[in-house]
């Protein structure tokens, strides 16, 4: 632990784990190799193991950050879900928000840092590319693989990749021998 460390009743902190100036609510389970910074947990939460939480990531009752995943300045609503190998970087998500494994908010343009707002009851399919600024609508479905870059409305479902193309008996490039 380093600096100001608040641990409510019941937590459990897994070994190797680093917690500096954060405060962790009742029954929340840290598994290992954790890293937690500048961060309130309200309680009944899920975090690691490996999960990097960085300065400014609050997570309300039942959020879950899963292994392999980092958070930044980011606001995870009551039982929603990061399960997976994300990054989830100046964000807000709403309640019961699952985001699929293999997901980024792309929030940094190269000058200036945007926000991503996902309603509550979203769903993000794995391995998606949210560009910021953009909104996931409630209720809103993305299909895995998409890069959004758009809004998405309420209850609706966007799919941005395109159709699999398949060439029958395609000759694979090779090396040419010296």
């Amino acid at each position: 632990f380093e600096g100001n460390v608040e641990l409510g009743e019941g937590v459990r902190v897994g070994p190797y784990c680093v917690i500096k100036n954060s405060t962790l609510g009742a029954e929340s389970v840290i598994d290992s190799h954790s890293v937690i910074d500048s961060t309130v947990a309200a309680g009944h939460n899920q975090i690691g193991p490996y999960a990097r939480l960085r300065p400014g990531t609050r997570l309300a009752v039942k959020a879950k950050v899963g292994n392999f995943v980092e958070t930044k300045n980011a606001e995870v609503g009551e039982g929603s879900k990061i399960n997976h190998l994300s990054y989830v970087g100046d964000a807000t998500l709403g309640r019961e928000v699952n985001v699929g494994a293999g997901t980024i908010t792309c929030n940094y343009d190269g000058v200036n840092k945007h926000r991503t707002q996902i309603g509550d009851h979203a769903f993000i399919g794995s391995n998606s590319a949210l560009v910021a600024p953009v909104s996931i609508g409630q209720g809103a479905t993305v299909g895995a693989g998409s890069t959004i870059a758009k809004d998405v409305a309420e209850h609706a479902l966007a799919v941005t990749r395109s159709r699999q193309l398949e060439k029958a008996d395609w000759p694979r490039p090779t090396k040419k021998a010296n």
